[in-house]
């Protein structure tokens, strides 16, 4: 797919380019309101505004990183829809680690699974990250997304926040932090190589 070339020519008014687009993102665009809202119905609402947003804006677009664009346009959605339903958390923040560096290498995204019973575990897994991920001040939740989900840079995580990337840095460690003792709930999911010590010797 000519990205650019898609781009120019829906900005030239062309629909089916940009219909091309919305097949190459809705997934993703998708998967991220889901997972910032935490319904189907909202999800689909959000994403379908955002693309509507992109559609009637592209001829704003100046370069850079699409993706980023159309995330900003999606997170922004999500963020509106929160507040009408006066779902934004106000729990407090807890510190990263006591070095002040970022839980490394985030264990919620990898899918080794294969056989029925470990489907089922992933399944179980999957919802637990979700209900994790709702415990996340909206700010926190976003940054985990951008990054650990959907592989952005703190550059271009950044981008689609509107926010410093040493803000992006700070946020997402102590999203992961939250992430890692939320999951500690579900330990019996986890591998084992992720359960704390004494949770998993208890």
């Amino acid at each position: 797919m000519d990205e650019q070339a898609l781009i120019q020519a829906a900005q030239k008014g062309d629909l089916e380019a940009f219909n091309r687009l919305v097949l190459a993102y809705q997934d993703a665009i998708y998967t991220h309101a889901y997972r910032m809202l935490g319904d189907e119905s909202a999800a689909d609402d959000a994403a379908q505004e955002a693309f509507i947003a992109a559609y009637r804006g592209i001829k704003s677009f100046r370069g850079g990183s699409f993706r980023a664009w159309l995330f900003r346009i999606v997170s922004n959605q999500c963020y509106d829809e929160m507040r009408r339903q006066k779902r934004r958390p106000t729990t407090p923040l807890e510190p990263v680690t006591a070095d002040d560096e970022e839980v490394e290498s985030p264990y919620w995204i990898a899918d080794n699974s294969n056989s029925p019973e470990e489907k089922l575990d992933r399944q179980a897994l999957i919802e637990a990250i979700q209900h994790c991920l709702d415990g996340l001040p909206a700010e926190f939740r976003s940054v985990v997304l951008l990054v650990d989900v959907q592989g952005m840079d703190y550059a271009e995580a950044a981008q689609v926040l509107g926010k410093p990337v040493g803000t992006i840095k700070s946020r997402l460690a102590r999203a992961r932090v939250r992430m890692q003792h939320c999951l500690q709930g579900f330990w019996e999911l986890l591998p084992e190589q992720f359960r704390l010590l004494d949770e998993a010797s208890s």
